[in-house]
């Protein structure tokens, strides 16, 4: 594996990893706590288009 690959791989990887050590009740990228007047409470698979997460 060549160490372009490599690097690649590690800024790939990064943000999950990165995601999977936030406080429970916070927010992954900010920090920032969650609360009961969050407005991301409200939202539903259906306020998102098909394909979104592409």
């Amino acid at each position: 594996m060549t160490p372009v690959r490599i690097i690649l791989l590690a800024l790939i990887n990064l943000p999950l990893l990165l995601a999977a050590c936030t406080e429970p009740g916070t927010y992954p990228v900010s920090g920032e706590e969650c609360g009961p007047e969050d407005p991301v409470l409200e939202l539903d698979a259906s306020d998102c288009p098909a394909g979104s997460a592409l």
